[in-house]
Parts: C-alpha cells; structure tokens; sequence
C-alpha cells in the first residue's frame, strides 16, 4: 500500500469544482500530521495548490480549559471551538480563511502561528474533532480519513513523543515539558505512560473511534509506520 494507490481511492470524493476538503483524524500519536503532509506532497504533485492544517488551533486556549474544569480532558470534542472550526471550513471554499495554530512546545494556542489561507485546490485538515457525531464537521467535508493502528504501537510512539519533548526542554524553559526536568527518565517515562492510559487512551475509546464507522476510508498502519491497507470502513 503507498501514497499512490491511497490518492486513487481519494480521486472519485474530489468535487467538480473548488477546494477539495480532506480530513485525516484518528489517535493521538497515529502520526496524523506526518501522513497529512506526505498525502500533501503526493497529491501537489499533481500540479495542485495544497495547503495543510490542523484541527489542534481550534482547541481552546488552556486558560478557557482550566477555567471550565477541561484542561485535564484535552482533546475531548468539549474541549474545541466547534463555531469557529465550521466557520474557516465553510468560508475557505469561496475566500480566505483564517486557521489558527497549537504550539506542542507551550501546548497551547499560539496567536503568532496563526495563518489565513487563500482556497487551495486541496486543504488537508488533520486532527481530533472531525466527523464526530455529534459534534464535528461532516458536511463541510469531501471525505475524511481514519489512521489507525494496534493500541501497543500507539502508546509506544506517544511516549517516544513525549520523551523526546522532555528531553529538548532542558535548553527552553518556556516549553510545557521544563517542569518535568526534574524528573528522572524512569519517572517521565511513566508520566507519559499514565497520561496515555488516563487521558489519551480514554479519549481515542469514549470519542475518536466513533470517526471510524463515518469515514470514508480507514488506512492501517503497522508498527513501522508502514501503510498496511487502505479501504473504506
């Protein structure tokens, strides 16, 4: 399974005319926002205008989260700016859009990485939130992809993330991770482990599967990050 055949699959959702609107969602660490930017590579090579974004910008900020008791529940369809989500898909088919950005340094909104796009022939929006069903997007999409892939390899690349955001926080003090510098790497190690139990995992279970049943084709991955298949749900 490669790009090539995934952008097959795709071809007969594009719409006659304007912006094609792909979303990709799945877990949290299924590598969303690496295999957006490669799906966007493939398909400019097309010769289309590409753009990519993340449904992350549409978080609210911590201080609205932690105010309404969410903070904790980050990622949860309660915790997103459904409103604005629906207006930047909406308005990007016909004019600019303005899609804010998520630092995963700060992890919080960042007003400065903000980006108003101009229609692309292709947006590829990755993230949580899309297509849920109760809450997401749905008709302002084309189609939509689900990631997904064993529960062990998900953990196992969470942690290597986060492990590896720890690590660089040593020289920056204004990341997120620097208050864990204190920590040993056993103990980070077992931070990130209970932080995927407790809050992603629950999350990907009481909300992001419900995606799959919606989507419109559902690629798995392998332990290796290699496509395994690609078909419709």
């Amino acid at each position: 399974m490669t790009l090539d055949d995934i952008a097959a699959l795709l071809a007969p959702h594009r719409p006659a005319a304007g912006p094609f609107l792909l979303g990709v969602t799945g877990s949290v660490a299924v590598g969303k926002s690496t295999f957006a930017a490669q799906l966007a590579g493939r398909l400019a090579q097309e010769g289309a205008s590409v753009e990519v974004a993340c449904t992350d910008g549409f978080l609210m900020p911590n201080a609205r989260l932690e105010a309404l008791g969410l903070l904790g529940a980050k990622g949860a369809p309660a915790t997103y700016d459904h409103p604005a989500l629906r207006t930047a898909l909406t308005a990007i088919r016909t004019g600019p859009a303005v899609f804010p950005a998520y630092s995963h340094v700060t992890y919080d909104i960042d007003p400065a990485l903000a980006r108003t796009l101009a229609p692309p022939s292709v947006l590829v929006i990755e993230g949580l939130t899309l297509r849920h069903p109760d809450t997401g997007p749905p008709a302002l999409l084309d189609a939509m992809i689900y990631l997904e892939a064993d529960e062990a390899d998900l953990e196992r690349w969470y942690v290597a993330r986060f492990l590896e955001l720890w690590e660089a926080a040593e020289h920056d003090p204004a990341s997120f991770y620097a208050r864990f510098r204190h920590m040993s790497r056993e103990q980070t190690d077992a931070l990130a482990r209970m932080v995927w139990r407790d809050v992603n995992l629950k999350t990907l279970h009481d909300h992001i599967v419900h995606a799959r049943p919606l989507a419109d084709l559902v690629v798995r991955k392998g332990p290796d990050h290699a496509f395994l298949s690609a078909s419709p749900p």
